[in-house]
């Protein structure tokens, strides 16, 4: 894997976090900002992680394909949304996928 590829995305998601940090403490008048650009500075940084995750758990080699990493997102991301907890569905992830791997590779 060409670890240069995600570059643009890792530089996306730093200038869109630190944008979203920063320019409040440089423009004093950010809060009279649309609601909607405010929502638009909140969502960079978690989109351009999003990609990358999306990238490197849904692609092997450029082909799209499903293995455990990518069922553990999605039950990490459900139960995330069910119980509001990243914590939990940090775990539920990372449990479900040692279980998968066990399970395959027995």
């Amino acid at each position: 894997m060409n670890d240069l590829g995600i570059l643009p995305l890792v530089l996306a998601a730093a200038a869109g976090t630190f944008a979203a940090r920063a320019i409040p403490l440089f423009a004093p008048g950010v809060d009279r900002l649309p609601p909607i650009a405010l929502a638009y500075l909140r969502m960079i940084g978690p989109a351009a992680l999003g990609g990358i995750a999306v990238k490197e758990v849904f692609l092997r080699n450029g082909v799209p394909s499903v293995g455990p990493e990518a069922v553990a997102v999605i039950a990490g991301a459900l139960v995330g949304r069910l119980r509001g907890s990243l914590l939990i569905a940090m775990v539920v992830s990372v449990v479900v996928v040692l279980a998968l791997r066990a399970t395959i590779s027995a």
